[in-house]
């Protein structure tokens, strides 16, 4: 069996940071170079941006329809961020593990937590983090999604979640996306028990 293959009992890796650190690109990357990780697919009821897919970026939901898995407890973690709620479902993280995928979250710091006391023995949480707050402005900006209130509301929103890296098993700077890259693969080589 390749390395790239190789298979260790399924874990959660679970990357957080502000929005505009690139974790979503960090993620994307590492989906590509492992085998083994299935991305979760969260649920949220923000509205869709650009060309955003149903089932395939987001399960997108109404507030009632949240709330009411909520109720049912069918979220392994869900929180309110920026005035929309995400979550992530239960079920199809049981369903992976059960095929032998270990688990890709991208989730907000909120939500990294919930899952570290969920599942302590299969999480392992990674911040990623911006050089600093210019460059993460910078990079929100060039987006072209947000409106400026939205900006600087992320902005304040990030200095808040900049504060939790210390909860986080390991932190990675995103100020060079390769050695950003390299220095997270590594990371996710060792949990998967892989040496891709």
């Amino acid at each position: 069996m390749s390395p790239a293959t190789r298979r260790a009992a399924p874990r959660l890796i679970v990357l957080s940071a502000p929005s505009g650190a690139g974790k979503t690109t960090l993620c994307k990357r590492l989906l590509a170079d492992f085998l083994q990780l299935e991305l979760s697919i969260s649920s949220t009821t923000r509205p869709v941006r650009g060309s955003e897919q149903q089932g395939k970026d987001y399960h997108f939901l109404s507030t009632e329809e949240f709330q009411k898995l909520i109720a049912a407890d069918r979220f392994a973690e869900w929180a309110l961020v920026h005035g929309n709620y995400y979550g992530t479902s239960k079920d199809a993280i049981e369903r992976s593990f059960a095929q032998g995928k270990s688990v890709l979250l991208d989730i907000d710091v909120q939500g990294a937590e919930s899952l570290r006391k969920a599942y302590p023995v299969e999480c392992f949480s990674i911040f990623i983090s911006p050089p600093d707050l210019q460059t993460l402005e910078s990079r929100l900006r060039s987006r072209g999604t947000d409106s400026e209130e939205t900006i600087q509301k992320r902005l304040k929103n990030s200095i808040d979640e900049m504060k939790e890296d210390k909860h986080f098993h390991a932190r990675v700077v995103n100020d060079d996306f390769e050695a950003a890259y390299a220095k997270l693969k590594t990371m996710v080589d060792l949990q998967l028990g892989s040496s891709s």
